[in-house]
């Protein structure tokens, strides 16, 4: 266990990789691609949009 543990210092932070399941699942440290950030931003965008324009009053086909 002291090996893996020194072993594990010795990688730089974004390298080193976590295990789960007995070795089956493995995570890393990592970044958000600047793609998915731009998805985040329209998507929340649109969410406010969506808000304002289409919530409230009585509902499709009441509204007289």
């Amino acid at each position: 266990m002291e090996q893996q543990t020194t072993n594990q210092e010795s990688i730089p932070h974004h390298e080193q990789v976590e295990e789960y399941g007995s070795g089956h699942i493995q995570a890393r440290h990592g970044r958000i691609n600047s793609w998915l950030l731009v998805v985040y931003v329209i998507m929340f965008v649109w969410a406010i949009y969506y808000g304002y324009v289409y919530w409230g009053g009585l509902g499709p086909g009441l509204d007289y």
